[in-house]
């Protein structure tokens, strides 16, 4: 089992920056992939980023130069560093962890860019 708790969420003027923080515990040693997926009403979760256990990242198209993602392991800790917002970034954002086959999923952060 593994327990994701995401925080950082909040209202943020667009062109502004925020950093979303996903905490990880319980079997984290067995975590391959961890990632960021955002949602807006009616419409599918979608992948943000996602960063394996070696380190390579993959982004989506529209958040690419825009967004880091990193990880610290010292922390069992992930992060979304979200710059140069946009309103259509508004979204619940899950973090997403990858064990052995299985997908475990955080509660979700709200992030509203206002225009």
């Amino acid at each position: 089992q593994v327990q994701l708790v995401e925080s950082g969420g909040g209202l943020v003027q667009a062109g502004g920056s925020r950093r979303l923080s996903c905490a990880a515990s319980g079997n984290i040693l067995r975590i391959n992939v961890m990632g960021w997926f955002r949602q807006v009403p009616g419409k599918q979760r979608e992948l943000v980023a996602h960063i394996i256990s070696g380190g390579n990242t993959n982004y989506a198209d529209s958040v690419k130069g825009r967004f880091t993602i990193s990880r610290d392991n010292a922390k069992n800790t992930v992060y979304l560093q979200m710059n140069s917002l946009k309103p259509e970034d508004t979204a619940v954002y899950y973090c997403n962890a990858a064990v052995a086959g299985l997908e475990y999923w955080g509660q979700g952060t709200q992030v509203t860019v206002s225009s």
